[in-house]
């Protein structure tokens, strides 16, 4: 379009009729003052009809003022040649745009009517209280729907006050706690991330369950106990939901149970956690082949690696190597048939294992992060003839980083108060502890909230050479 369309499309046609009209009205109004004025003269009621002419003389102005601006040649506020900003439409309501303050995250669950005009009813409460919908997520249920959202809120709305306005636009059962940034993630990308992890690793199915499903706890439940006694936990293949609580067939034997009595679980939940434990049950035992090279401060070096059920072998050998001290430090007692434990504790279901092998190929110590219901424990056995060098310190502390990148809270170990060398390297991490004593035995906790985190990719395959 050209500037001279342009501007012809932008003047206002002149109208005729208006001319017309204004030239008709000033005649009338001249007629009327002569008639008037010679009424006033001649007649014994002028001071009346003086008085109603200078109200019909005000009425015929107003008029005018009224027509004028009604069907003026100016263009209208807001056009590019008036200079005036455009209006708000008639019907607008819409408030003032306030300053941004300070906000908070929640994420919220309820259950509503499954009825056209439910989820609208939500979403205006939500608006009069400027919450802003950041995710939403519906889970059908036989009677009803389970809308799951994750709210952006002022930062001085309350959840009690959130709560009861959603109850009174028909939501019921609801729930709602804080969230973080970590949240902000859509649901998609989320659960593809989460499916990559179990890929990679197996023994990143529990703490996959557990960031899909929110605050829960986990535990597999294997066929055979590590003394060898059927433990008669069994699932049917398609699993079994109830409730609060959801059972799902272990793909290497046994049960993983998942519970959370705060929040029944719905069926979306359920499918999306059997999807889990099929895709892992279809890849079969997998662990990262990363390692990490060493140079110890006489010389030797060592090689720190993930092991799993594959180097039971190795592992059982150095059991036999160690004394009989060593194992009751470990173990708090003595060890019946350290095969079967050594089993369990490989396994990725139950945590992830660290390894120390010298140059011609020997483990010398193990290291293992177990996944305990949604506590995670730290234990650790060094052979005789390698303790002493710095070696539990250094699984201690991988291990922890583990346990970081995991996002566990805390990470705890079970030991012996006669157990120095465990008591100094869990003091060697340079985080809060807590100690506590029972019958001899000493639990010692450690909070990781300020734990460092490494600065590698979480699961990534990697070699590192450290000289």
């Amino acid at each position: 379009m050209t500037d001279v369309t342009s501007a012809k499309s932008a003047r206002r046609p002149h109208h005729w009729r208006h001319d017309l009209i204004e030239l008709a009205a000033l005649f009338t109004a001249v007629v009327v003052a002569d008639t008037i004025a010679k009424t006033i003269v001649h007649g014994p009621d002028g001071p009346y009809l003086l008085v109603f002419s200078a109200i019909a003389l005000i009425g015929t102005a107003t008029f005018h003022t009224w027509w004028a601006r009604r069907h003026s040649h100016a263009p209208p506020a807001g056009d590019p040649g008036g200079g005036g900003p455009a209006p708000l439409p008639p019907h607008t309501d819409a408030p003032a745009q306030a300053e941004p303050g300070e906000t908070a995250l929640w994420r919220m669950r309820t259950t509503v009517r499954d009825a056209p005009g439910s989820l609208a009813a939500l979403c205006t409460a939500l608006a009069r209280h400027r919450v802003d919908i950041l995710t939403l997520q519906t889970h059908p249920l036989a009677e009803g729907t389970v809308d799951e959202f994750l709210l952006r809120a002022p930062a001085d709305l309350q959840a009690g006050r959130l709560t009861r306005e959603i109850a009174a636009a028909g939501g019921h059962s609801t729930w709602i706690e804080r969230a973080d940034a970590h949240d902000l993630v859509d649901t998609p990308t989320r659960l593809l991330g989460l499916a990559t992890r179990t890929a990679l690793d197996a023994a990143e199915l529990p703490l996959a369950l557990r960031q899909l499903l929110g605050r829960c706890t986990i535990h597999s439940l294997p066929a055979v106990s590590p003394t060898g006694r059927p433990t008669g936990a069994t699932a049917p293949v398609e699993g079994v939901l109830e409730e609060t609580s959801m059972r799902l067939r272990d793909p290497n034997g046994g049960v993983i149970t998942v519970e959370r009595p705060y929040l029944p679980f719905t069926p979306t939940e359920f499918a999306r956690a059997r999807a889990l434990v099929e895709l892992d049950a279809r890849l079969g035992p997998r662990i990262p082949r990363s390692q990490d090279v060493l140079t110890l401060p006489e010389g030797n070096e060592i090689t720190v690696r993930r092991v799993d059920q594959g180097d039971l072998a190795a592992a059982r050998a150095m059991h036999d190597r160690c004394s009989d001290r060593t194992l009751s430090l470990r173990y708090h007692g003595p060890v019946g048939d350290a095969e079967l434990y050594l089993n369990h504790l490989l396994s990725p279901r139950f945590g992830r294992t660290l390894a120390v092998q010298t140059a011609s190929g020997r483990l010398v110590a193990l290291g293992h992060l177990l996944w305990d219901g949604d506590e995670t424990e730290i234990a650790l056995l060094v052979e005789d003839d390698w303790q002493r060098r710095g070696i539990g310190s250094e699984l201690l502390h991988r291990l922890v980083a583990l346990a970081v990148e995991a996002g566990c809270g805390s990470v705890y170990a079970v030991t012996q108060s006669s157990n120095t060398g465990m008591v100094a390297a869990m003091r060697g991490l340079n985080l809060p502890l807590d100690y506590q004593i029972e019958e001899g035995t000493l639990v010692i906790t450690a909070r990781l909230a300020a734990a460092p985190v490494r600065n590698r990719l979480p699961y990534e395959v990697y070699q590192e050479t450290e000289r």
